[in-house]
């Protein structure tokens, strides 16, 4: 079994407040535990992590010290910006390993990181934290064996800077992570009346697309569970935001659906989204449809789901 939690859903910036109390307002933060084995797996330390630290220091400390592993979509800001107030780093006997993508090949994990936590930033260098911690760069990579049973995919998925899904298989179960990303498009110029437009480029972009977009459809198709990106509406998306680097509720349920995933949560809501919004986008998007149709709901802090 995989127990799922959801400690931080925004994107973005967190945004607390009497608007977003119902679906929660800090930035991605997801815990996986896998009780049969003991093991403990983070991903993404955006400022849902200090929540999540606190629950940990109250519930697991008490039976001995912590180990837990932290998986990074990427190094965007709302993505690690917690882990300065992740308390366990400053306990002795705390073994943390963190794994992530890097974009700038002289840029090491650590230094990635641990740079807001320099002095002109924050109060506590890097170099006090008492916890052991590790640092390996990850890159796409089909099977990682993780040990216990625990088996991880990872995939390149379409942000401005190197992003990867994450696909944990465990005893049957599978729990995938497509987030921050948007659908591959066509880079080429497709307007035959466009002075620069080639129509063998035209033509082999628009594969190109087609053919990356169904990599990520193949690497969480079947999924028990997927969280995708879905900070958008079709419209929004369409107005302005194409190449920001995240997708629209649409996409990610046509996405699903085709690739047989059996719930689809909805997650990086924008920090303008209010729950009134998201009930609103509930009743349009998230209707019951037949038992054998996937099951879709925007992700909430605290929800809980056992795979």
């Amino acid at each position: 079994m995989i127990q799922v939690r959801f400690w931080g859903v925004r994107g973005s910036i967190p945004c607390p407040g009497p608007q977003t109390m119902k679906y929660g307002g800090n930035t991605a933060c997801i815990e996986l535990r896998f009780p049969e084995v003991g093991r403990h797996i983070i991903i993404d330390a955006g400022s849902g992590i200090r929540e999540l630290a606190g629950h940990m220091m109250a519930h697991d400390l008490p039976r001995g010290p912590i180990s837990t592993e932290i998986y990074l979509s990427h190094t965007h800001w709302d993505h690690i910006m917690g882990f300065p107030f992740f308390v366990p780093a400053y306990i002795p006997g705390t073994t943390i390993k963190v794994y992530g993508p890097v974009t700038y090949e002289d840029d090491p994990l650590e230094e990635v990181v641990g740079g807001q936590m320099k002095y002109r930033y924050f109060p506590v260098n890097m170099g006090e934290l008492a916890a052991s911690i590790e640092y390996k760069r990850l890159r796409e990579e089909p099977n990682i064996d993780l040990g216990d049973g625990i088996v991880l995919s990872t995939a390149i998925i379409n942000h401005p800077i190197t992003a990867l899904g994450y696909r944990f298989s465990f005893r049957g179960a599978v729990f995938c992570t497509a987030y921050d990303t948007e659908p591959f498009r066509n880079l080429f110029v497709t307007d035959p009346a466009d002075p620069s437009y080639d129509e063998l480029m035209a033509h082999e972009g628009e594969l190109a697309a087609r053919e990356q977009n169904q990599v990520l459809e193949d690497f969480f198709a079947g999924a028990d569970l997927l969280v995708h990106d879905a900070q958008y509406t079709e419209q929004e998306y369409n107005d302005g935001k194409i190449g920001w680097g995240h997708s629209s509720i649409e996409h990610a349920i046509s996405a699903a659906r085709r690739a047989g995933v059996k719930r689809l949560a909805l997650f990086h809501h924008d920090p303008e989204r209010t729950d009134t919004h998201l009930d609103e986008l509930t009743t349009l998007y998230c209707a019951d449809g037949s038992p054998d149709d996937t099951t879709i709901f925007f992700a909430r802090e605290g929800m809980k789901i056992d795979l």
